[in-house]
């Protein structure tokens, strides 16, 4: 019997969106991975949470060429896989994976068209999450891929050093970084970030407090790089 190609990394993929629904960083409605290994693109099937409730053998996880065609896999291509393809072609060798989710408090943020500023000090690196324009051709179209590309854009730097966060609106998350761990990371930091905020107006009623102790915080943590540097 031929070994599956790129079996290890199809495993991380297929442990990843294990991962993902278990901390509910995502849910069964959808969401998609991906990663790029040279000239090859490894991805999760469509439906991997409400077929298979992101339960994927490395075989199910897809291998695509650099153009979104399936190569190999058991299961067929998510429709977006354009948004996964432009993210790995515009941004590579600096990003070299992709993940789509839906995380819960996140979400609220995606619907109410909101940026999350970050007040965990373990957010700081990923800033402002800013929201990409609304695709009006659904989160299948090329439009979809352009919008979420240029809200990455000017943000190389946060890739190539871990991962950017940005929210499609209404939808979910895209977040892209220099491997599939440190963008795991990155979301589960963004997501505890914004339960943190939505939990906050409990204890907070007065967002502006909020927004005085965030400032604390960067200030804090500048001060703390200063001296460490002195």
């Amino acid at each position: 019997m031929t070994k599956p190609i790129f079996l290890e990394e199809r495993k991380l993929v297929a442990r990843v969106g294990s991962i993902m629904l278990q901390r509910n960083l995502t849910d069964l409605a959808g969401g998609n991975i991906s990663m790029r290994v040279e000239d090859k693109i490894l991805m999760s099937p469509t439906y991997a949470g409400p077929k298979r409730f992101w339960d994927l053998e490395p075989e199910m996880v897809l291998v695509l060429d650099l153009a979104g065609n399936k190569l190999e896999g058991n299961g067929d291509p998510s429709r977006e896989v354009p948004t996964h393809v432009k993210l790995l072609t515009t941004f590579y060798p600096q990003g070299k994976a992709v993940i789509h989710a839906h995380p819960r408090n996140t979400l609220v943020f995606c619907v109410a068209e909101i940026p999350i500023k970050p007040v965990l000090e373990s957010a700081l690196k990923f800033g402002e999450i800013r929201l990409a324009k609304y695709a009006n051709g659904g989160s299948h179209s090329e439009l979809m891929a352009e919008n979420i590309v240029e809200a990455m854009k000017g943000q190389e730097a946060r890739i190539a050093k871990q991962a950017a966060v940005v929210m499609a609106p209404w939808h979910g998350v895209f977040a892209m970084g220099k491997d599939l761990p440190a963008v795991l990371d990155a979301i589960e930091r963004v997501e505890n970030n914004a339960y943190c905020i939505l939990m906050s107006k409990l204890l907070l009623p007065d967002m502006d407090r909020l927004d005085v102790q965030r400032a604390a915080l960067i200030k804090a943590v500048q001060d703390s790089k200063g001296k460490s540097n002195e």
